[in-house]
């Protein structure tokens, strides 16, 4: 389904979204979004004037799969121990876990601890600026390089995360939501929207991105506030259910390995020292979960198991040096 312009009345739906010259003014979407953004833009940190990469790098691997009211507080205190990639490569990764504290998923801790060693190593210590340079580093996938070139250094690039998808999705497609994973149809649309001035191109990253944070939300939509309202293809449409829920899975968090694997490391987190086999047992009741948790935490490189020092000597476990 073609873009649908907020001037044009009848919009073509099998029309390809035009991609606009070098220099041209943003589209009319484009156009609403960003007057909208530039009124109700949230004062984030890792927006500030002096922002640096770094920080920008660090804010966008906090925010995967959590929310921003958690990470900024925790990227407040990681920049003030961490201000440059350096830094955070000569750290302990005890001491990086204990940082990263309840942020979930720690892999991502150990992640962007070997980006900035390779920042160091391959950069002298400066991330760099361009997609394909960061895509080469640990942990950096396409969404992450694009923000980065966006946010960090006001470059052109497609920044297409979940937020950003589900706005276009309704507006431009009039989707409830989008598919479950991008199509080479959805980010050839994406890209066809993005501004071909850089500086323009990176705010409405932002724009969008925002928009579909604080009011194109995923289960309670506050359309009545959108700039975009009266051109959305989905309200055009009589707001149609999402035609790929079937296909979306829904996994509860309750007695989830993600819920065992949480307890263990947060029981490691506050411990001064060795934490006794007996400890780890205590902080779930089924035996053969737990154990698969532990194997998987000490496979991922999360946790050390620490042999006893005799035969009556339990086995103790630590967070790696």
């Amino acid at each position: 389904m073609g873009v649908v312009l907020l001037d044009d009345p009848h919009p073509a739906p099998d029309r390809a979204p035009d991609r606009a010259p070098a220099g041209a003014p943003p589209g009319p979407l484009v156009g609403r979004v960003l007057d909208w953004f530039d009124v109700h833009a949230r004062d984030l940190p890792w927006r500030a004037p002096d922002r640096t990469p770094w920080g920008v790098l660090v804010s966008e691997v906090m925010l995967q799969q959590t929310p921003v009211v958690r990470v900024v507080p925790a990227w407040h205190a990681w920049m003030a121990r961490w201000p440059e990639p350096v830094d955070l490569a000569d750290a302990s990764t005890a001491d990086v876990l204990r940082a990263w504290d309840r942020l979930g998923y720690p892999r991502r801790a150990l992640r962007l601890q070997a980006c900035a060693q390779a920042v160091v190593d391959r950069h002298g210590g400066r991330v760099p600026g361009t997609e394909d340079e960061l895509l080469a580093l640990p942990g950096v996938g396409a969404y992450t390089a694009a923000a980065v070139v966006a946010f960090a250094f006001g470059g052109r690039s497609v920044v297409l995360d979940t937020n950003v998808r589900r706005v276009l999705a309704r507006a431009v497609d009039g989707e409830a939501l989008p598919s479950p994973t991008p199509t080479v149809a959805e980010r050839a649309r994406a890209e066809a929207l993005v501004p071909q001035d850089p500086a323009t191109a990176a705010r409405w990253a932002a724009a969008s991105m925002e928009l579909g944070a604080l009011v194109c939300t995923a289960r309670s939509p506050r359309c009545e506030e959108c700039p975009v309202l009266e051109a959305c293809a989905w309200q055009r449409a009589g707001r149609p259910d999402d035609r790929h829920a079937a296909r979306r899975r829904s996994q509860p968090w309750a007695g989830t390995d993600r819920q065992v694997r949480g307890r263990v490391m947060a029981l490691l987190r506050e411990a001064l020292g060795p934490v006794p086999s007996e400890a780890v047992e205590a902080v779930w009741p089924q035996a053969g979960q737990l154990s698969r948790c532990v194997d998987g935490l000490i496979a991922d490189g999360l946790l050390v198991r620490v042999p006893g020092a005799g035969p009556d000597e339990p086995v103790s476990y630590v967070l790696p040096d």
